[in-house]
C-alpha cells in the first residue's frame, strides 16, 4: 500500500496526442414557469439518436478512458481481488416449492446463472407439514444432484446481446411449464416466453413483448396475468392471457388512468386470492379475486384515500379466513389490523394485531399456515418477530389444527451483533413449518437460516463464503451519531479494519468513503461486500450516513427529508461529514462522497453546498437535473414523483424550493472536488441527459473541472440500464473501476 500526496494534484505529462476535456456546444433554450426564466444551454443533449449527442458522449468516454489509464494497474489488482474472494463456481441454498427444490448455480467463467431443480423426496410429497421434508438437499458446487434438471441458462439466453436481464421466472401449478421474461436492451421492458419442463408437457409458443417483469399463473394453469406499461414506462394495465391463444384476444382486466399510480399484480402466499395492487408514493389500493375463479370480477378491499397506504395478506386461524391489513390511517409508523375477507368499511372496524408505536416502523406481515411474521424497523435496524398458531397451547402441526388454532403474541428473532439487518428470505410456501431467514452485517457475510416455527431454533444453512482467508475479527463496525443543523441526531454506520481503528483511535485520521441516499423511505441497511475489503485492507474507512428522506428511523424520518423538507437530506449528509472530521476519523482531503440515482442528487447538491468538505465525489446514474425532469410529465416516472418532490408545474413555492437545490441549476464558477460521474444510455429511471448536462455545465463554469488528473470524469455506458452493465464479470470490472478511482483520489495508488 502506498499513501502519497494526492496524485490528482500532480502535473500531467502532455503530448500532442493527449485529449482535451470535451467542450459541449451551447444551444440556449429558456425554461419559463411562474415568471421565472432559466436558460439551459445543454438541453439539446436529450435526443439520444442525435449524432451530436452520440459524438459528445463518445468524446466524454474517450477522455475518461485516457484519464483513468494511469489507474489501470490498480483497477486490475482490485478486480483480481474481488474475483479471488468470490467462489465463482457456487450455488444457492435450495428453496422448496411444491414437489421440487429450486436453486441456482454459477460457474467459473460464466457471467450468468443457471436455474435448476430436483424433486422432493417421495415420502415428503404428501406430508407438507413434516419438518423433515423441509431440510434442503446438500448441493455441492459443480456437482450434479441425482434427478437434477436445469431449467434455464442465462448464458445461453444472453448470447449475442450486450445486455441481458432476467425478469419473471415462474412455473405453473403443475410445475411442468416455465414462464420467464427477459430484457436485452436495459430499458426494463421485458418479453415474456414459455417453455416445457417435462416430456409430457407442451409449452405454448406465445410471446408477449413490452411488459413489466412479473407474471402470475392461475391455479388451473389455463391463464397467466401480466402487466403492461404506458409510453412513460408506468405499469398501468393488467391483462389475462389464455395460454395457447393469440395475444390479440387477451382480456384487459384492470386499467389505471391516473398517472400518479403504478399497477402491480400477484397472488397471496396462501394462493387463495389473486391481487391487483395500486400505489402512488403516498396512497395505495388493493383488489382481490378468489383464485379459483380467475375470470371473475375483482373487488376492492378499500377505495383509495389520499395519504393512506395499506397492503393485504390472507391468513387463517380461529376457524376463519382473515385479512391482515398493514395501514397508516392515524398511524404514521403503520399498524396491523385484522378483519374478515370483505371490503373494509372503516379502518376502526379492524381488530388490532400490531399497534402503532412512535419508535417502531411496521413494514408488513407475512402469513403462513402455522405462523405470522412481522417485519419491522427499530433503532435503524431491520428486524422480524414471529407469532405461532397454536392448538391447545402447542404449536399446530396439522392443517386442521392450524385452521382451528389461535395466534400467539409476537416474539422477536434475536441476533448477537449491534449493527445488522435481518428479514425473511425465500419463503414461497404457505404450508412451510420452517421459515427461511436472511441475516448480515458490515463484517458478517450474508447468512441463510431455517427457523423452526415450533421451537424457534435457527439452523444455519449457509454463510457467504469469502475466499482468501477472511476473518471477521479483523474488522470492526460502529454506530455513531451526528447532530444536524436543527439538532436532530443522525445515525452513521462505520466499518474499518482493526488496524485502521487503532490508528484512528490514536489520533491518526484515515481515508474515508462516505455513502448516502436519503429518498423514497429507502433504508440503507448493513450488508457485507467483498469489494469493500479492497478499501478497508488499504486503510480506508467505509461510512454510511443514514440521512433523512430514508426510512431507517421511521416514517417521520422519511417525511422530514422530502417535498419542502428535502434540503434536510443534504444538510444531514454534510453534518455527518463534519462529524467524521470533528471526531478525527478523517479529513476533507481524505474523504470521498458516494451516491447513486436519488443519492446522486444528494452528491450534486453537496458538491454545490460544501465542495470543500470532500476530496472526491462518485455519482452513479445521478438525478442531477430534477427540476427539468419533474416539469415534464411526459417523461418516465415524472407524475408519480410529484408526491416525493412536489409539483413545480402547479406550485411556485415548490418550483422555487427545487430550484434552490437542483444540482444542475446551481453549478457555480468555483472549485469543485474531483468527480467520477457514471450513467447509462438506456436508463429509463434517470435519463443519461441529466448527468451529461451537469458535467457540461461543470466543465463550462468550474476552473477545476477540466484540470487533468483532478477534474470531472464522465462515463456513459452505451449498452446498459439503470442498474449498470449486465453480467457478473462486467459488474465486477465496473466495481473495480469505481473502487480504484476512490483509492487513487485519496492518494492510495497500489
Amino acid at each position: 500500500m502506498t499513501e502519497s500526496e494526492n496524485p490528482q494534484t500532480s502535473e500531467p505529462t502532455e503530448s500532442a496526442a493527449r485529449l482535451r476535456p470535451p467542450v459541449a456546444k451551447k444551444v440556449p433554450v429558456t425554461r419559463s414557469h411562474h415568471g421565472r426564466d432559466f436558460v439551459d444551454d445543454y438541453e439539446w443533449m436529450r435526443d439520444p439518436e442525435s449524432s451530436d449527442t452520440r459524438a459528445h458522449l463518445e468524446a466524454e468516454n474517450a477522455y475518461t478512458d485516457q484519464e483513468l489509464a494511469p489507474m489501470e494497474p490498480l483497477r486490475d489488482t482490485v478486480y483480481e481481488e474481488i474475483r479471488s474472494r468470490i467462489k465463482e463456481t457456487d450455488m444457492s441454498v435450495p428453496s422448496r416449492s411444491g414437489d421440487f427444490w429450486y436453486f441456482s448455480r454459477t460457474f467459473e467463467g460464466k457471467s450468468y446463472g443457471q436455474y435448476c431443480r430436483v424433486p422432493v423426496a417421495h415420502e415428503f410429497v404428501d406430508a407438507p407439514l413434516d419438518p423433515a421434508g423441509w431440510v434442503p438437499p446438500e448441493v455441492t458446487p459443480g456437482v450434479e444432484l441425482p434427478g437434477e434438471q436445469m431449467l434455464f441458462d442465462g448464458n445461453v439466453e444472453a448470447e449475442g446481446h450486450e445486455f441481458f436481464s432476467l425478469g419473471a421466472f415462474a412455473t405453473n401449478f403443475a410445475q411442468n411449464v416455465l414462464a420467464y421474461s427477459i430484457d436485452i436492451v436495459g430499458d426494463e421492458r421485458y418479453t415474456l416466453r414459455f417453455r416445457a419442463l417435462t416430456d409430457n408437457a407442451s409449452a405454448p409458443a406465445d410471446e408477449i413483448a413490452g411488459i413489466a417483469p412479473g407474471v402470475t399463473f392461475s391455479p388451473d394453469d389455463r391463464y397467466v396475468f401480466y402487466v403492461t406499461v404506458d409510453e412513460s414506462w408506468r405499469p398501468d394495465t393488467v391483462w389475462r392471457h389464455e395460454l395457447g391463444t393469440d395475444t390479440s384476444a387477451d382480456v384487459n382486466v384492470f386499467h389505471e388512468p391516473d398517472e400518479s399510480y403504478w399497477v402491480g399484480f400477484g397472488m397471496t402466499r396462501s394462493e387463495k386470492y389473486l391481487e391487483i395492487v395500486l400505489g402512488s408514493k403516498i396512497t395505495s389500493e388493493a383488489w382481490l379475486l378468489d383464485s379459483a375463479d380467475p375470470t371473475g370480477e375483482f373487488w376492492c378491499v378499500r377505495p383509495r384515500e389520499v395519504g393512506v397506504e395499506y397492503d393485504v395478506e390472507h391468513a387463517v386461524w380461529g376457524g376463519e379466513d382473515k385479512l391482515l391489513i398493514t395501514h397508516n390511517d392515524g398511524a404514521p409508523n403503520f399498524c396491523v389490523g385484522v378483519g374478515p375477507v370483505a371490503p373494509v368499511s372503516d379502518w376502526s372496524a379492524l381488530a388490532e394485531l400490531v399497534p402503532h408505536r412512535g419508535n417502531v416502523r411496521v413494514e408488513g406481515v407475512d402469513a403462513f399456515m402455522t405462523s405470522v411474521v412481522l417485519s419491522y424497523r427499530e433503532n435503524a435496524l431491520g428486524r422480524i418477530a414471529v407469532a405461532r398458531i397454536v392448538a391447545d397451547g402447542e404449536p399446530a402441526t396439522t392443517a386442521a389444527q392450524a385452521r382451528a388454532g389461535e395466534l400467539e403474541g409476537f416474539s422477536p428473532v434475536e441476533f448477537d451483533e449491534d449493527v445488522f439487518t435481518s428479514g425473511l428470505g425465500g419463503n414461497g410456501e404457505f404450508v412451510a413449518p420452517v421459515l427461511r431467514v436472511g441475516y448480515g452485517s458490515y463484517v458478517t457475510p450474508g447468512r441463510v437460516f431455517d427457523m423452526s416455527v415450533a421451537t424457534g431454533e435457527l439452523t444455519l444453512l449457509r454463510e457467504q463464503e469469502v475466499q482468501g482467508g477472511y476473518d471477521r475479527s479483523g474488522y470492526v463496525q460502529r454506530r455513531l451519531w451526528a447532530t444536524a443543523d436543527d439538532g436532530v441526531d443522525i445515525p452513521l454506520s462505520v466499518v474499518m479494519s482493526k488496524d485502521t481503528a487503532a490508528r484512528v483511535d490514536s489520533g491518526s485520521p484515515a481515508p474515508t468513503l462516505l455513502y448516502g441516499y436519503g429518498s423514497y423511505e429507502a433504508s440503507m441497511d448493513p450488508y457485507f461486500s467483498v469489494g469493500r475489503l479492497s478499501l478497508m485492507d488499504r486503510g480506508m474507512v467505509y461510512a454510511v450516513a443514514h440521512v433523512r428522506g430514508g426510512g431507517e428511523m421511521g416514517r417521520t424520518w422519511y417525511e422530514d427529508g422530502k417535498l419542502l423538507n428535502k434540503r434536510n437530506t443534504f444538510t444531514d449528509f454534510i453534518a455527518c461529514a463534519d462529524h467524521l472530521i470533528a471526531q478525527g476519523l478523517t479529513t476533507p482531503r481524505q474523504m470521498v462522497a458516494e451516491g447513486g440515482s436519488a443519492g446522486g442528487l444528494l452528491m450534486g447538491a453537496v458538491a454545490n453546498m460544501a465542495p470543500d468538505r470532500f476530496g472526491g465525489i462518485l455519482a452513479s446514474v445521478p438525478f442531477v437535473d430534477p427540476l427539468t425532469s419533474i416539469l415534464m410529465p411526459e417523461l418516465p416516472l415524472t407524475v408519480i414523483e410529484w408526491d416525493e418532490w412536489g409539483n413545480p408545474l402547479a406550485d411556485p413555492e415548490v418550483y422555487d424550493y427545487m430550484a434552490s437545490y437542483a444540482p444542475y441549476d446551481n453549478v457555480e464558477a468555483k472549485d469543485y472536488p474531483p468527480m467520477l460521474v457514471i450513467t447509462s444510455l438506456n436508463d429509463t429511471r434517470v435519463l443519461y441527459v441529466e448527468p451529461a448536462k451537469w458535467v457540461a455545465k461543470l466543465r463550462e463554469l468550474s476552473p477545476t473541472a477540466n484540470e487533468p488528473g483532478r477534474g470531472v470524469l464522465f462515463q456513459c455506458e452505451m449498452d446498459a440500464g439503470h442498474g449498470g452493465v449486465s453480467g457478473r464479470y462486467e459488474a465486477w470490472k465496473q466495481a473495480a473501476l469505481e473502487l480504484a478511482w476512490t483509492l487513487w483520489t485519496v492518494g492510495i495508488t497500489e
